[in-house]
């Protein structure tokens, strides 16, 4: 029978492992964002080498593993670079670096999809390449990226739940804690899933208002 009074009984804890996975989430998107944009512009520049360390970027985040990505930097990282690297650090970079990957991508891909005509007549009226970067591309193709970027930060949420491999202790860590004293796992990880769905399913429905416009206009 389920039994309400192991989540009640340990709300506490899952409170303390919601605020963690809230605070790796909004960190790693705002740094993946920041890692994003130079990365999908890189791959979209008239230089060869600055356009394969773009692609070469990207291809190596997108197609690792999260997990390997992040057992390796906890646990692999501190041996070849001789630093003492906490799994906080460890965690946020991989999990930026990762979403950063994706960012740059789904960028790129709105930067390309600009009409070259717009940006013909930018070249005309005499704007140098910053400023049609900044007047008349990126608004423009911000309004086809927010939908997927949108889309990218909810899945980047469910990501965080991978860092409970290095013990950091988020959401699912807490609930794995739980359950190992309580031996009532059915309830616990009930508990986790209902979390996530309650902040998830909102954002998702917003994901897909977001692309109705977007598809409409194309």
């Amino acid at each position: 029978m389920f039994d309400v009074s192991v989540i009640t009984a340990n709300t506490s804890l899952l409170w303390q492992g919601l605020l963690v996975t809230l605070v790796y989430t909004v960190t790693t998107i705002t740094t993946g964002l920041v890692i994003g944009l130079p990365m999908g512009l890189a791959q979209l520049s008239r230089h060869a080498p600055v356009r394969w360390f773009g692609r070469i970027y990207v291809e190596f985040f997108r197609n690792i593993p999260l997990l390997v990505i992040l057992l390796w930097a906890y646990y692999a990282a501190p041996i070849f670079l001789h630093l003492n690297i906490t799994k906080a650090w460890a965690g946020t970079a991989s999990l930026s670096c990762y979403i950063g990957a994706f960012y740059a991508e789904i960028l790129r891909a709105g930067v390309a999809g600009v009409d070259p005509g717009q940006v013909d007549a930018a070249t005309a009226l005499g704007m140098s390449s910053g400023q049609r970067m900044r007047r008349v591309i990126l608004p423009q193709a911000i309004r086809r990226m927010v939908p997927p970027l949108v889309g990218q930060s909810i899945i980047q949420m469910k990501n965080t739940t991978l860092l409970s491999a290095i013990t950091v202790p988020d959401l699912l860590y807490q609930g794995s804690y739980i359950s190992s004293f309580t031996y009532k796992p059915m309830e616990v990880y009930t508990a986790v899933a209902a979390i996530f769905l309650i902040i998830l399913v909102p954002l998702t429905a917003l994901a897909r208002r977001l692309e109705g416009p977007h598809a409409r206009a194309h």
